[in-house]
């Protein structure tokens, strides 16, 4: 049977699956992340504790981005759930942006640029840990650990 052209059945089949795959994946990632704000919130008070709950967000996902990138391949649909619809929704640039507007607007650029320094740097760090993370893990599921 030849293979469907493109925009045929089978791959409307696809494209459906892969959206379903990234909502799925972005619905509990926002979810998390509005939680996360509101912690922050209710934790230092009002729109203080946003910059720390972005600051957790975003190292969480980018960790988990780590670990996703350094499973062995192909893993197409768990980069579609985690990576694209979970982590892309849990770590966003525009609220990363409007902390350091917010901190711009209240004549802080010393924050500002504090989150940038942090939001940065920790997300070196926190995707190579989860690179660390995923290879061991990669190298744990290869020799059958987890399949018992």
């Amino acid at each position: 049977m030849a293979p469907s052209p493109i925009g045929g059945p089978s791959s409307l089949r696809r494209e459906a699956r892969d959206l379903l795959l990234v909502a799925a994946g972005a619905v509990p990632g926002a979810l998390l992340r509005w939680r996360l704000e509101d912690l922050g919130k209710g934790l230092v008070g009002g729109h203080a504790g946003l910059i720390e709950s972005d600051l957790i967000a975003n190292m969480l996902g980018t960790f988990l981005i780590g670990v996703i990138a350094a499973l062995p391949p192909p893993r197409p649909r768990l980069m579609l759930l985690g990576g694209i619809g979970f982590c892309g929704s849990l770590t966003t640039f525009s609220s990363w942006m409007l902390q350091i507007s917010l901190a711009l607007r209240r004549g802080r650029p010393d924050e500002a640029l504090t989150v940038v320094v942090i939001s940065l740097l920790g997300g070196l760090v926190a995707v190579s840990v989860g690179l660390a993370v995923g290879r061991w893990l990669g190298r744990w599921l290869g020799h059958g650990r987890l399949r018992r």
